[in-house]
């Protein structure tokens, strides 16, 4: 095992202090605080355990180890012993410095892959929602990795949706220059012995390898809701800043800017269309004080202003970024549809409407268009261009 990550004796001792029953982060930093390493607060009597927690809590931790906790122990023993995988505490120095320096980091971490981009000089989380719209995943995909070949780490929860899309861009930054670009780091709301959701499955591999996995919560610990909240604050913490790509009013994503300012972060947000539901968080934000952003520069000048991009342009999201050399061959009937379409969603008998066209005909072109990737189609006969 790694000499920066804890020792098999060291783990035992940290695992039982965190497996025992009324001690959480901020119970087990008060007695760290108070009577230094876990050693020594399990040589600690009753009494002297009992001036800083509960009678019940002190004398859980004096207490003998249960099977349970044995078998937890023999695993996460096990898991550490695997290439790759590591188990640290606040008494590390691979520990996050970034995270150390918030109001409430983990006690122990659990981390599989490069331990070194834990602490990573630039680093960015990107979150946005799970149902997110296909401009939005071809946006968070764009920024990713624009941001990755800046030299940012891009950390991200590993849902699905917008934060998928995060680590996909960023991995395709550190494919095309793995000694310039950044990679990824994925916080999960599960143990990391767990692949969840499991569409991610091949996702996780590959972060595995080019980046890096972490988690606060013990191997088999399965999801449960009150663990993303918790996962966000890690996110947050880990970070110089948070970009919200797409987000609901209503949003986990939202949650994280928030713990974001309060940790003291920067927060950007990418706009969208007033019709968008998915971009009334993105506004919300911008109308508190969050930065505006429409490229991947914009980010860098407020993280590093000194630091240029590694890609020799920037993704705007203007009408610049459609004339690609896709949009060129398009018949002159399904540019004209593009061109009445606009930025924002619309009906189809509006869209039939604007362009003096009969509704089947359009419907053919729209197939075509979706079927290319130009358009989406939503509820209710709705269409949105899609930007390249």
């Amino acid at each position: 095992m790694n000499t920066d990550t804890l020792s098999a004796t060291e783990i035992e001792l940290w695992l039982k202090l965190m497996s025992t029953e009324g001690v959480g982060d901020v119970t087990a930093q008060l007695l760290l605080k108070s009577f230094g390493l876990p050693e020594q607060i399990f040589a600690q009597s009753h009494t002297s355990l009992t001036r800083v927690v509960s009678d019940r809590v002190a004398r859980a931790l004096l207490g003998t180890a249960d099977d349970e906790f044995k078998q937890l122990l023999e695993r996460t023993r096990a898991w550490g012993e695997q290439a790759g995988n590591h188990i640290i505490s606040l008494s590390c120095p691979t520990y996050p410095q970034h995270l150390l320096s918030t109001a409430d980091p983990p006690v122990l971490l659990y981390v599989k892959g490069r331990i070194d981009l834990l602490n990573a000089p630039r680093t960015l989380a990107m979150v946005g929602s799970r149902n997110a719209t296909a401009q939005g995943i071809k946006n968070t995909e764009w920024f990713a990795e624009e941001l990755a070949q800046g030299g940012c780490q891009i950390v991200s929860g590993l849902a699905l949706g917008i934060d998928a899309a995060a680590h996909r861009g960023a991995l395709n930054a550190y494919h095309k220059s793995p000694n310039v670009a950044g990679s990824t780091i994925a916080v999960i709301g599960t143990g990391c012995d767990i692949i969840y959701p499991a569409r991610n499955r091949e996702l996780t591999y590959a972060i595995a390898e080019q980046g890096v996995i972490i988690s606060e919560f013990p191997l088999g610990a399965k999801a449960q809701p009150s663990h993303f909240p918790r996962r966000n604050r890690i996110i947050s913490g880990l970070s110089q800043g948070v970009l919200v790509v797409e987000a609901a009013l209503q949003s986990g994503s939202l949650i994280t800017a928030r713990q974001a300012l309060e940790q003291n972060r920067e927060v950007f947000a990418i706009p969208g269309s007033i019709h968008s539901p998915l971009s009334k968080g993105c506004h919300a934000l911008i109308k508190q004080g969050a930065k505006l952003v429409e490229c991947a520069q914009d980010i860098l000048d407020e993280l590093q202003p000194t630091y240029p991009l590694y890609a020799t342009d920037t993704h705007k999201l203007s009408e610049s970024d459609t004339q690609s050399t896709g949009a060129l061959a398009l018949s002159n009937s399904a540019q004209h549809i593009l061109d009445a379409l606009g930025h924002d969603p619309c009906d189809v008998d509006t869209l039939a409407s604007r362009v003096q066209m009969d509704v089947g005909k359009l419907l053919a072109e729209l197939m075509e268009l979706e079927l290319s990737g130009m358009v989406e189609k939503r509820a209710g006969q709705i269409y949105v261009r899609l930007y390249q």
